[in-house]
């Protein structure tokens, strides 16, 4: 009974330090370089070889343009954070503290997640104010940013758990990871059209499950179902947020 009600007691101060990790990661990596390189110039270079010279209706390509934002903006904050700290000596310093682990890989999660949420705005205005896309079901398209964002940005708390000292080496493996679970997910072609092997690969990129929840949110048709969509974006969330705490942990007993 003691122990439950030191472990309730913690909670308050483990929130507490999640959310100092997110101001820290705010005002510290949101305008790096690197995370507005990768996280905002990535889709929208993606989006003009993906538009032009081909017949294809702006307002369809909208929701993969939303899709594929959140995609790269929410999992762009987490692979950089951690080699940051140690290049500069601080990861030390940080796991050090009285905050447990999970909470600051929480405060990362948060990070990615406000940032990939707050920039698919971007896309979803300028479609709606540029092309004929319309939002036929606007708490289905929230909902599906939100757990979309969430799930993304635990994507990339996971690729930073590896034991890489510089960000550059991150970003390599962050780009091995996101590219190729991009061009199975139906964004650029429909999963229904792509080819046997690459239906078969679909599922396991959640950004299939986001792509096909966000259509569902602008009226148009999606390939699996909104329940299964929701599943496996919370199915996913919670496996590689779990996966990036084992694996911290692995490493830290290494001393890497």
């Amino acid at each position: 009974m003691t122990d439950q009600r030191e472990t309730v007691q913690r909670w308050p101060h483990q929130l507490h330090g999640s959310l100092v990790i997110l101001k820290k990661n705010a005002r510290l990596y949101y305008l790096k370089p690197p995370v507005l390189i990768f996280g905002v110039l990535f889709p929208v270079f993606f989006f003009l070889a993906f538009k032009m010279g081909r017949p294809i209706a702006t307002g369809n390509i909208v929701p993969g343009m939303v899709a594929m934002a959140l995609w790269f903006t929410s999992s762009a904050v987490g692979p950089l954070v951690t080699p940051w700290e140690r290049s500069g000596k601080t990861y030390e310093r940080l796991i050090s503290t009285p905050v447990a682990l999970p909470a600051i890989l929480a405060g990362d999660v948060i990070s990615g997640f406000i940032f990939g949420a707050c920039f698919s705005a971007i896309p979803v205005l300028l479609g709606l104010v540029l092309t004929d896309a319309s939002v036929r079901n606007m708490s289905l398209l929230i909902a599906g940013i939100i757990i979309s964002a969430l799930s993304f940005a635990s994507l990339g708390v996971l690729l930073s758990s590896f034991p890489a000292r510089t960000p550059s080496n991150t970003m390599l493996l962050s780009n091995l990871v996101r590219l190729p679970l991009l061009f199975v997910s139906g964004i650029f072609i429909p999963i229904a059209k792509m080819p046997v092997w690459a239906r078969w690969l679909a599922p396991i990129s959640p950004l299939s499950y986001a792509s096909s929840l966000i259509r569902s949110g602008f009226g148009q048709s999606a390939y699996f179902p909104v329940w299964l969509n929701f599943f496996m974006l919370v199915l996913f969330t919670v496996t590689m947020f779990l996966a990036a705490c084992k694996f911290h942990n692995i490493w830290r007993g290494k001393g890497l």
